[in-house]
């Protein structure tokens, strides 16, 4: 054990510490020195006593003191890309959709953000949106033709919407759990649909030519042959119409909301933007996966969907157009005959009518008179007709791939009966 000097120590602790020197009138102690190193800047760090009167001192201050200038920073409409990888909402909506892995999650927050909400267009959906619509059209169209090609133009244009408009997307972006978010913004969760309802956006399908009559087809409700609206009208047979022209700003008030809201807000924006999103998200699988990845995904979550055609149907005159379409195949002409009856003489009778050709039954139908059941079975008739499906047939993208069969072409019938 170490032994401990008593003179040492005591000698240490009896020294006499030396005099404090007076501070004089014209020292200052600098308020710095509450501040701690680590939370001062380098260069607020000064000397914290001084010898020179007050009035030097702040006028030094003055002189030295450095010039910061808040830069103010500009509020982004979007989230940035790299938030993308930090957003669980992302990350669950790309699982929940089966996307490949080399779909970088920048790629779906990109699909998410609407032009309405970011009209930088390297950083909104729009590029996207049109390449997957023009995948939408086409997939979707050479589906229809070849499952059904004896439909009608006009069913056949509605059943294009019934697909690939946009109350579908609408709802197929719906049942993948999009949720919208309130309002776009750089604070936004990069999983949320973005769009603004007060902006400028783009409508997507818009394909076709403006009618030199379009003021007057609107005004005075012209008729619309099937051969224009093929020629000149959009994807969906509906007319494609010129936007208006920016009119000349007129200080005087005005008390309509007309020339606020023209040009800037669209019949249903919340539908137009979730649309947007689901051809934004296929255009994505085409751009980094390819056209077959793009075409599984298309015909598993759009194409898969039951559309009841035989709704589509709305029929004038059927027996006149049973007859014209038994003239035109050379068939024989069709017959009404009764087949059945029950309570003609009580309040609700019913009859059973079937359209024979020959020996051949087309169709068959009931009513409450004998007129009614006659003209349910000629619509049934031409339904049986025109939703003639040859079953599972080849596509023409098919052929596409490397190793693929020759094309063999499909049948399509000659056209609808003009009545």
């Amino acid at each position: 054990m170490k032994r401990i000097r008593l003179d040492r120590l005591s000698s240490q602790l009896i020294s006499t510490a030396p005099p404090r020197s007076a501070v004089s009138s014209s020292t200052r102690i600098c308020p710095a020195t509450r501040i701690s190193r680590l939370q001062a800047p380098l260069s607020s760090q000064r000397r914290c006593q001084t010898t020179m009167s007050d009035a030097v001192l702040e006028n030094s201050e003055s002189e030295n003191r450095p010039h910061f200038q808040e830069e103010r920073q500009i509020p982004l409409p979007s989230p940035p890309p790299e938030r993308a990888l930090q957003s669980a909402k992302l990350a669950a909506l790309h699982a929940r959709l089966s996307l490949s892995s080399k779909i970088p999650l920048q790629a779906l927050a990109r699909a998410l953000i609407d032009p309405s909400a970011d009209a930088h267009p390297r950083f909104n959906n729009a590029n996207l949106a049109f390449v997957g619509a023009t995948l939408l059209q086409y997939h979707t169209s050479e589906f229809l033709v070849t499952r059904y090609p004896r439909l009608p133009m006009a069913i056949l244009f509605a059943a294009m919407k019934g697909y690939s408009g946009v109350p579908a997307l609408h709802q197929i972006a719906r049942a993948w759990g999009v949720e919208p978010a309130a309002a776009p913004g750089e604070e936004v969760d990069p999983g949320l649909l973005q769009f603004s309802p007060d902006k400028p956006t783009v409508i997507m399908g818009k394909w076709g030519y403006v009618r030199g009559e379009s003021k007057e087809v609107l005004k005075y409700k012209w008729r619309r042959g099937m051969s224009s609206r093929v020629l000149y009208d959009d994807a969906f047979g509906e007319m494609v119409q010129k936007p208006p022209k920016e009119e000349e700003e007129d200080p005087r008030p005005e008390v309509s909301g007309v020339r606020n809201t023209k040009d800037v807000v669209i019949e249903d924006v919340a539908a137009n933007a979730h649309a947007n999103f689901v051809r934004a998200v296929i255009g994505a699988i085409y751009l980094y996966c390819g056209r077959e990845p793009a075409k599984t995904f298309l015909k598993a979550h759009v194409l898969s969907r039951k559309l009841d055609l035989e709704n589509l149907f709305e029929f004038k005159l059927p027996t006149r157009e049973l007859a014209r379409l038994c003239a035109r195949e050379d068939f024989e002409a069709p017959v009404a005959r009764l087949l059945s009856e029950t309570g003609r003489l009580s309040r609700t009778p019913v009859f059973v009518v079937g359209i024979y050709s020959g020996r051949d039954k087309l169709g068959e139908g009931t009513g409450s008179s004998l007129d009614k059941a006659r003209t349910a079975a000629s619509v049934k008739s031409l339904k049986a007709w025109y939703l003639y499906s040859p079953g599972e047939v080849g596509l023409p993208s098919d052929t596409f791939a490397e190793d693929a069969a020759p094309w063999k072409p499909a049948y399509v019938d000659i056209g609808e009966i003009i009545s």
